[in-house]
């Protein structure tokens, strides 16, 4: 089913849904899913529970052009329930989201939820006992569980449960969640392949599954997980656990040569990746997908991305913040600033009002600065994908 389309051999897999092109590195393609095709690169925001704060579907994919968004297994379980989601037919029909899908494991929220607060869960190898931090509920999540529910969401790409460990973690335990991380993986794939049969999927209409890449900044570790995730088979492979350190700042070498580990024709998804420059740089290393709460959690703080004017794209020859800027609508200097946000930018806020007037609905404490913001950063990111897979 890949066709691939690249300087390095084609892979000869009949069952290809995904078509690259491009240099050694950055590179893009297509994938075809049963709610659409995606274009990659690509971002999506995270809509955690079901919905991009403040931001309503029509908006999100007819002015800003996002061609998928990724929900959270872990919070749509707990709210509004599973029930309720079969009830409406789907997470799609639920939400009236008729493009793709994805939707994580849930288990990045499990395992923090416990590494915070001991007291709220228990990890072992064969699943993950953890309380619902609103009411205290007992609730059980399995690799198969994990699966499970995200079929009955009906997503169009799916990521297996792993165990990702704090980056501040010994290398023994690290370890430790790698093989288990692996492990879990095997009981997932049998599971997803169980869901396809007893839910008589074709090959056209299966949702993708992802395996999620552990080893924290250890490469040797990164690699073995890899290796043993691409025995058991799946459609793509993400970078598991935190990609930047102590500091804030990305793992270069580790993310890089992560993407290097995963085979041509994978797709390859830097989980919560991230800031504008961090994205530029996973592209080059080869990585595909990109998910983060940055630019709407940003922008209801009132900070915006803006592109600059004398805007030069090269991945080749990145340096920081070259081609973009930030700024705080909430300082006072935009109080009688009546220029646009952004010159080089054409979403509902740039085409209709100035930036003291977001300054003033921010001062006011109107909720409408924070969706108009929003829309402007998400549609930031839109157009920066563009930017890449045309340069």
């Amino acid at each position: 089913m890949f066709e691939i389309k690249s300087k390095r051999p084609a892979s000869t897999r009949e069952d290809n849904r995904l078509s690259t092109r491009g240099g050694e590195n950055g590179r893009v393609g297509i994938i075809k899913l049963k709610n659409g095709e995606i274009k990659t690169p690509f971002f999506m925001p995270d809509a955690t529970r079901g919905f991009v704060r403040s931001i309503d579907n029509e908006i999100l994919d007819k002015k800003i052009g996002l061609e998928a968004i990724l929900i959270n297994t872990y919070h749509l379980y707990l709210n509004p329930g599973m029930k309720i989601i079969k009830e409406a037919g789907d997470a799609h029909k639920f939400m009236n989201w008729p493009l793709p899908l994805l939707s994580d494991s849930g288990g990045y929220q499990v395992f923090s939820l416990i590494h915070k607060n001991p007291k709220l869960g228990k990890i072992t190898d064969e699943e993950v006992i953890f309380r619902s931090p609103a009411d205290g509920s007992k609730h059980i999540l399995t690799p198969e569980k994990s699966i499970q529910i995200q079929f009955n969401l009906g997503v169009d790409m799916m990521v297996c449960l792993d165990d990702p460990p704090p980056n501040d973690y010994s290398r023994e335990k690290i370890a430790s969640a790698v093989e288990r991380t692996i492990s879990w993986a095997k009981r997932c794939k049998v599971e997803y392949e169980k869901q396809i049969k007893k839910r008589k999927i074709s090959n056209e209409d299966r949702p993708l599954i992802f395996g999620v890449i552990q080893g924290g900044e250890y490469l040797d570790l990164r690699k073995h997980c890899t290796e043993e995730l691409v025995k058991i088979g799946f459609d793509g492979y993400g970078f598991g656990a935190r990609h930047i350190d102590a500091e804030g700042k990305i793992m270069e070498e580790v993310v890089r040569e992560t993407a290097g580990f995963i085979p041509e024709n994978s797709l390859r998804f830097a989980l919560g990746v991230g800031t504008p420059e961090d994205i530029v740089k996973c592209f080059s290393y080869g990585w595909d997908m990109f998910d983060c709460v940055i630019p709407t959690r940003e922008g209801r703080h009132g900070r915006l991305f803006l592109r600059k004017s004398n805007f030069q794209f090269s991945i080749f020859n990145f340096q920081k913040n070259t081609f973009y800027e930030t700024i705080n609508i909430n300082n006072g200097k935009f109080k009688d600033d009546f220029s646009p946000i952004s010159e080089n930018c054409d979403c509902e806020l740039c085409a209709h009002h100035t930036r003291a007037y977001l300054h003033h609905l921010f001062s006011s404490k109107e909720p409408l600065g924070m969706r108009l913001a929003s829309i402007h950063n998400l549609k930031f990111y839109a157009d920066l994908m563009g930017a890449l897979r045309e340069n």
